[in-house]
């Protein structure tokens, strides 16, 4: 996907590989240096601090891959950036979610370690994604996300014909009573990885969905999550240079 030595410690982790372009374009440089199926790499400079991008595709199984050959490469920091669906009311649509932690519902990281095993965020990319909103004035929420590797059944979202087996039914309010804020699909193997392998990890959500109120907009707060990931490299530049 990349070699090593291609890639800055930072990268920024969305799904879609059209998001790359997307990201690059709030930097003072960037230029695509791999392409490879769902992978799409961008290097560049956001304020002055070297900082890629690398699209993961959907689902824990490539995300796997990303991280491991951006580890390779030189990376050691994650900021996963992208949208993601409400479970709380409270949650309006366009709002910002950073993830303290995440359920582990994919599949990739249970080859990695057993499901005890915590998926946590870092805090220093935490407090540098919470420092960053607050420095922008955007609205967000800090919470646990649930990773799964199912868009439909998996979110109890009905599948071809209504299928919906006895297991799935009542996912979402489970998670409600756990107080878990929204699903996603890559977080829980970021985190994960990221953790056995001694990197850092975070993430940073737009709710474009509402499960309770059954709202949906499109690329609502996208641009917003964009801003205040790459605000949050530079924030971790800044306390990494001292």
């Amino acid at each position: 996907m990349v070699e090593p030595g291609a890639v800055p410690r930072y990268v920024l982790l969305p799904g879609d590989p059209g998001r790359v372009p997307k990201i690059a374009s709030y930097w003072d440089e960037g230029r695509e240096v791999a392409r490879n199926r769902e992978f799409v790499t961008y290097v560049g400079r956001y304020r002055g601090t070297p900082i890629a991008a690398t699209s993961t595709g959907i689902g824990s199984g490539s995300t796997a891959i990303a991280v491991e050959e951006l580890l390779a490469a030189g990376a050691d920091t994650f900021i996963r950036v992208g949208t993601t669906g409400a479970l709380r009311r409270d949650v309006r649509i366009g709002d910002l979610i950073i993830a303290q932690a995440a359920v582990r519902w994919d599949g990739a990281s249970r080859w990695y370690a057993p499901p005890e095993y915590p998926a946590t965020a870092d805090w220093r990319v935490l407090g540098s994604l919470i420092e960053a909103a607050e420095s922008l004035g955007v609205r967000y929420h800090v919470g646990i996300v649930a990773s799964t590797d199912s868009f439909y059944v998996g979110q109890e979202r009905p599948g071809h014909g209504g299928y919906l087996p006895p297991w799935a039914r009542g996912l979402v309010e489970t998670l409600r009573s756990l107080n878990v804020v929204s699903f996603e699909m890559e977080t829980a193997t970021i985190f994960t990885l990221s953790s056995i392998y001694g990197a850092r990890a975070g993430g940073v959500y737009a709710a474009i969905a509402n499960r309770e109120t059954d709202e949906f907009v499109a690329e609502a707060g996208v641009e917003d999550a964009i801003r205040v990931a790459n605000e949050a490299v530079r924030a971790l530049a800044e306390r990494d240079s001292r």
